[in-house]
């Protein structure tokens, strides 16, 4: 295929990508099921354009439906029946409800010895006097002493490790005489159950109450092994002829090792694993140090039994897990618990992250900086280096900036694109929920589907996840700059000026440094990436081993970076030390050069290269809260064209040559995204013309009237509608209109309405015409097409958050203005 081909198929494919893109958002099931009901549902989602789903079972089952019986697996094959008809594709949930492992504390109730499990220490102070002291060991039938140790407290939360002594129990106790002087404790720790639960899915079920279930022992082999049969294979068993083709994954979430509302001050155990832990580097004293400081070892100490703790949890959980899937034609997907758990997503062959309780948001900075900020890379680095072709996000539950149900439509496109970007490729949106009545539609929510104020224009929302999905599968980024990040610890603060002056980078394991990457001639090369340049933060946590591999690099001529607020270089390799991070950009242009930069700099403005079939990408997304205008400067060149899509649209790029390489003007308004699409093979030819400067046609603020049924009331000005009387916390539709006349439209091209200030939905219609609907700031249409000359009719129905209503908030509401008509005199 030649080059020009290839562009036009990836044009097609662009426009209409294939279902396999689509969302697949959790379905909550949570209320009383129908067949009828089930089915409506699927044939709603399919006519938005919605091509999958996730069955959740979630709180709000009937009893009279046990989870996982037969009446419930009949109505789970009826809804992937219906799937498979449609073309759609099915995701199963692992749980009922989550965190996952226990399904709905059935494993525990066929074996209570595969409840959840945990260390406990209970510490005994000694008298001053020095004499011996005797503790009796007092033990529950379901508890085990694993350690008895004598230690030497500094103060109360600090002990002397190189004091700390071993006691062996003698006739059920434990006696100890102090030989040195001090304040001494003995420590019990007694492996015990949790007392952990999960949230289950029926009434009562819920924390707290009267039968929350169970969480079981995820270490425990067994204990897993009947948690797969007891889900996974009763799934298989009704569903197996839609294994591999209509469902695809199998969804595990999040789960606990304690389990929810476990007794506190517990460190996850299990039986017999004081063996695995000792051969894992640790000793039995530094078990102490899981509970009081030590000085500058308790880092390291603690860092090595979490280590033993992940590397059981990823063998005896998350391999299990997959080895079934894969067996069974489907791949694992879902997400630990943590946002940075990179090392536990090596056995997914989806690996996924959730963005949830608003811990990435617009606001206050929290896109780029905290341990939150690094999720939506942690997937997709994930997937990038480990070969897997998709990765996934589970997105927007309890997003809405004050919970509840105040998450916009505004929010979810930043989440959108602050995932894309990033170079996730599968969404999950939490949730669309089978029923809001009663108690459900305050359960996690709000409903980003079915039951929000969107539903109607959804299919915008689909036809964008699906181009942006596409986009960012079956390529690879551009990156040449790597980010060591360990199994559980993904640096934040080196990266934020990165993403500030559009450096791309990707995170790698340090596990795959010394395991699967290739060294020569300066480049690090890892599953069709390639690195110049590694950025070290807290080099102090690297292994000897990987500080011999970057040393190899370095010599060879590679660039190694750390970040370090320690002047003295623990391990000199030939490394540049750095002291702020901010004085990174700069070096790394200096080395490697910069593939775009923009003029003038913007530090909301990120920037990610993908290449696909030969052509370059460059995905550009405003992260910001103003509109961007200027000029990307490119070092590559070919035929240039510009991707719009949320519409589908494209248009040739306006390029000038410059012995820096291309420049391109880009306007990327707030909440926008762009796509730059380069095709190398092909020269751009001729530059068209700039579009002259838009001015104000008229001010259209004044004259506005609010239609009620029939009736009209003129309004004295554009405001709030919750300052009108008893509109407080009505959540709706109002309907504006206005007429205004225009004397010579002909003379004006690139006309465009400018609503300004409008909460939160905006539909218009000009003289009768539907033009569209927007849902975020900035509110304006192109409307040149549907004016005529003299009089005009201007309609616009506003629809308002639903947390005015169902959160008894009193959000700004209606259309604010200024309102105004802007255009280009020809």
């Amino acid at each position: 295929m030649n080059s020009l081909h290839k562009m036009n198929a990836l044009k097609r494919e662009f426009i209409n990508p294939p279902a396999e893109f689509s969302p697949l958002p959790f379905w909550f099931w949570n209320d009383e099921l129908s067949a009828e009901e089930i089915t409506g549902q699927i044939h709603d989602f399919h006519a938005k354009e919605v091509d999958g789903f996730v069955i959740h079972p979630r709180m709000g089952l009937p009893r009279s439906m046990p989870y996982l019986s037969e009446p419930y697996m009949e109505l789970v094959e009826l809804a992937v029946t219906e799937a498979n008809k449609l073309g759609m594709r099915v995701i199963l949930y692992d749980e009922g409800m989550y965190p996952s492992g226990s399904a709905c504390g059935m494993v525990v109730k066929e074996n209570i010895d595969y409840a959840s499990r945990g260390l406990q220490m209970k510490e005994y102070p000694c008298l001053v006097s020095g004499e011996p002291v005797r503790i009796p060991v007092e033990l529950l039938s379901e508890e085990n002493l694993v350690s008895a140790l004598a230690v030497r407290k500094l103060s109360g939360g600090e002990i002397d490790a190189e004091s700390t002594l071993v006691l062996r129990p003698e006739e059920d106790s434990i006696r100890f005489a102090p030989s040195l002087s001090g304040d001494w404790s003995v420590l019990l720790f007694i492996e015990t159950p949790s007392k952990g639960t999960i949230r289950g899915v029926h009434p009562g079920q819920d924390d707290g109450e009267y039968d929350t279930p169970l969480a079981a022992d995820l270490l425990n082999p067994d204990a897993v092994q009947t948690f797969i049969r007891l889900t996974h294979e009763t799934y298989y068993k009704k569903l197996s002829r839609f294994f591999g083709t209509t469902v695809i994954a199998m969804f595990t979430d999040e789960p606990d090792l304690l389990g929810r509302c476990h007794l506190k001050g517990l460190k996850p155990w299990t039986r017999g694993f004081m063996n695995e832990y000792l051969k894992g580097g640790s000793r039995e004293q530094d078990l102490a140090v899981l509970w009081f400081e030590t000085g500058e070892t308790t880092a390291m100490i603690r860092e090595a039994y979490e280590t033993v703790i992940r590397n059981r949890l990823a063998r005896t959980y998350y391999k299990a897990l997959a080895d079934w899937c894969e067996a069974h034609g489907i791949g694992l997907t879902g997400h630990p618990a943590a946002s940075n758990d990179i090392g536990l997503l090596e056995h997914f062959h989806i690996p996924g992250q959730d963005v949830v309780w608003r811990y990435v948001a617009p606001e206050a900075g929290k896109a780029v900086t905290g341990m939150h900020s690094t999720m939506g890379k942690c997937s997709s680095d994930s997937a990038r280096h480990r070969g897997k072709r998709r990765n996934m996000n589970e997105s927007f539950g309890v997003c809405g900036i004050e919970g509840g149900w105040s998450l916009s439509a505004d929010n979810m496109k930043w989440y959108l694109d602050w995932l894309f970007v990033r170079g996730v490729n599968l969404i999950v949106p939490h949730a669309f929920y089978y029923s809001i009545s009663g108690e459900r539609r305050d359960e996690r929510p709000p409903d980003v589907g079915p039951n929000n104020i969107w539903w109607q224009d959804y299919a915008q929302f689909a036809r964008y996840i699906k181009r942006m999905s596409w986009l960012m599968t079956d390529g690879r980024n551009g990156a040449e700059t790597a980010v060591i990040a360990g199994f559980a610890e993904l640096p934040w603060r080196i990266v934020k000026p990165l993403y500030e002056g559009q450096f791309e980078f990707n995170y790698l394991e340090e596990s795959l440094l010394c395991s699967s990457t290739e060294c020569k001639d300066g480049i690090l090369s890892i599953a069709g990436y390639r690195y110049k340049a590694v950025l070290v933060e807290d080099g102090k946590r690297l292994t000897p081993d990987s500080w011999r591999m970057l040393q190899t690099f370095a010599e060879q001529g590679g660039l190694v970076i750390e970040l370090s607020d320690d002047a003295q270089i623990t391990n000199d390799i030939g490394q540049v030390q750095v002291c702020h991070e901010e004085e990174i950009p700069e070096l790394l242009e200096r080395t490697l050069g910069k593939d775009t930069h923009l003029e003038p700099a913007a530090d909301y403005i990120r920037i990610s290269q993908a290449t696909k079939n030969g052509i370059l990408f460059y995905v550009i997304v405003n992260e910001g809260e103003v509109g961007y205008e200027g000029t990307l400067v490119m070092n590559r060149s070919g035929y240039t064209e510009c991707w719009l899509p949320w519409t589908g649209g494209i248009q040739r790029a306006r390029v000038e040559q410059s012995m820096e390489g291309q420049r391109l003007h880009i306007s990327i308004e707030r909440r926008g995204c762009l796509i730059i699409a380069v095709d190398p093979n092909i020269e751009q030819g001729g530059m068209e013309c700039e579009p002259g400067e838009a001015v104000a046609i008229m001010e259209l603020s004044t004259d506005w009237r609010v239609v009620k049924g029939l009736v009209s009331d003129e309004l004295p000005a554009l405001c709030s509608w919750t300052e009108w009387v008893g509109m407080k916390h009505y959540s709706g539709i109002v309907t504006y209109e206005k007429s205004f006349e225009l004397n010579d439209p002909s003379a004006w091209a690139d006309v465009k309405l400018d609503l300004g200030e409008a909460h939160e939905l905006a539909r218009l219609w000009v003289n009768g015409q539907e033009v569209g609907v927007r849902m975020w700031s900035p509110y304006v249409f192109d409307i040149g097409d549907y004016l005529k000359l003299g009089a005009n009719e201007l309609k616009v129905a506003v629809t308002n958050s639903l947390a005015n209503l169902y959160d008894g908030k009193s959000y700004t509401s209606g259309l604010i203005g200024p309102v105004q008509l802007n255009g280009v005199r020809k």
